[in-house]
């Protein structure tokens, strides 16, 4: 059996993540701007280091494992 998890969680992170898709931290005008389709260079360092947090955390302290047979 394979394990899912990892492959699910990053990729589900990373679409949710995309500065700019559905919040960009931090924005232009404000902190935070939701779904303006527009990116900076902070924002993209901002984001990355969400994304690399978070999944350290699905992954490395809960431990998430999906199994398909």
């Amino acid at each position: 059996m394979s394990d899912w998890g990892p492959i699910l969680v990053t990729v589900i992170l990373f679409v949710m993540l995309t500065p700019g898709l559905l919040f960009q931290l931090p924005g232009r005008q404000r902190y935070v701007e939701f779904g303006n389709f527009q990116t900076s260079a902070v924002s993209v360092i901002v984001h990355s280091l969400l994304y690399f947090s978070l999944v350290c955390v699905f992954l490395l302290a809960l431990k998430i494992h999906i199994y398909i047979a």
